[in-house]
C-alpha cells in the first residue's frame, strides 16, 4: 500500500508535466491541496485559481474560496455560471450533474485557451470513483486532469497531507451543489434555492456544521449526523419556528441521519450505470 508521502511525490511529479495550469477552486480541501501543490511545484506565475459563482452555491462559499486562494498566494479569477439556463439542470433531471459539470469544464477550457494555459485541473479523488458521479464523464470529455486521482489520493490521504502542510481547512465539512437537496425532476427556481440555503444557514448557525435540508414542496426534511440528533431535537421548537418562517409548512427530521447523496437513492443501479456510460 502506498504511503501518503509516496502519493505526494507522485502528485508533484504529475504536476511537473504542465507549464501553466488553471485550478478549478471551490475552497474545499481537495481543490485546496491541488492548488497548494501546483503553486509549490510550478510557481505562482504559472497557476491561476478559478472560482465559479452561481445560483447553486452560496455567496458565502464563493467569498471564502476567493479569500483562501489569495491567502495561498494564487492569482485568482472569478467566473459566473448560469446553471439554470440549461433545462436539464433547471428541471433537476438525473442528468443534471453531467450537464452542470459539462458547462463548468467548458467555461474553464475556454478560459484556458484564451489565456494560454495548457491544462485545467480539478480536485477529484479516488473516493469519487466509487460513487455516482456523472460529472466524471463530463470531465473525461473535456480533457480536464485530476492529479489527486493520478496519485491515488483518498479523502483520508488528502486530509492527512493537508494537515501536514498546515492547510487550515484540512477538516472542512464537504459541500456540494444545492440542487442535491431537491428530488429529481423538481423544477428549480431561485426562490426555492434561496429558501433551502437560508434554512441550512440557520441550522449551521445553531451548531450543525454538517446538515442538509431536503426540499419536498411544503416539507423540510432535516438531516444531521446521528450523534447530533439529540442536540437538534433539543432545539426543535426554535428550529420549527424559524424554518416555517421561511415558508415551509412542516419541518421533519430524517431518523436515518445525514447521508451525502441521499436523493440518489431514488435511482436504480441500472439508471446510475446508464448515466455513467
Amino acid at each position: 500500500m502506498k504511503t501518503v508521502s509516496l502519493k505526494e511525490k507522485v502528485l508533484r511529479q504529475s504536476l511537473q508535466q504542465f507549464n501553466q495550469v488553471i485550478v478549478a477552486f471551490s475552497g474545499g480541501i481537495d481543490s485546496t491541496l491541488v492548488l497548494k501543490a501546483a503553486l509549490e511545484t510550478l510557481g505562482a506565475d504559472h497557476v491561476l485559481a478559478v472560482v465559479a459563482n452561481s445560483e447553486l452555491f452560496t455567496d458565502e462559499e464563493f467569498d471564502k474560496a476567493m479569500v483562501l486562494a489569495q491567502d495561498l498566494g494564487a492569482k485568482t479569477k472569478a467566473v459566473t455560471l448560469d446553471y439554470l439556463a440549461d433545462e436539464h439542470i433547471a428541471n433537476n433531471t438525473p442528468e443534471t450533474w453531467y450537464y452542470s459539470k459539462k458547462m463548468f469544464y467548458a467555461r474553464l477550457n475556454a478560459l484556458a485557451a484564451e489565456l494560454g494555459y495548457d491544462a485545467v485541473l480539478d480536485g477529484m479523488i479516488m473516493d469519487d470513483m466509487k460513487d455516482f458521479r456523472p460529472g466524471l464523464v463530463a470531465r473525461n470529455e473535456a480533457g480536464a486532469k485530476s492529479p489527486l486521482q493520478t496519485a491515488e489520493f483518498t479523502k483520508a490521504d488528502v486530509r492527512a497531507l493537508a494537515q501536514t502542510l498546515g492547510l487550515n481547512n484540512w477538516n472542512k465539512v464537504a459541500s456540494c451543489s444545492v440542487s442535491s437537496r431537491f428530488p429529481y425532476n423538481t423544477t428549480l427556481t431561485v426562490a426555492k434555492i434561496q429558501q433551502v440555503m437560508a434554512a441550512e444557514k440557520l441550522l449551521r448557525d445553531a451548531g450543525f456544521p454538517t446538515v442538509r435540508v431536503r426540499y419536498h414542496e411544503t416539507i423540510a426534511r432535516i438531516e444531521v449526523p446521528a450523534e447530533l440528533m439529540a442536540d437538534l431535537l433539543a432545539q426543535k421548537a426554535t428550529i420549527d419556528t424559524q424554518l416555517k418562517a421561511l415558508g415551509f409548512k412542516f419541518v421533519t427530521v430524517d431518523l436515518a441521519g445525514f447521508k451525502s447523496g441521499r436523493m440518489n437513492d431514488s435511482l436504480s443501479e441500472a439508471q446510475k450505470a446508464a448515466l455513467m456510460a
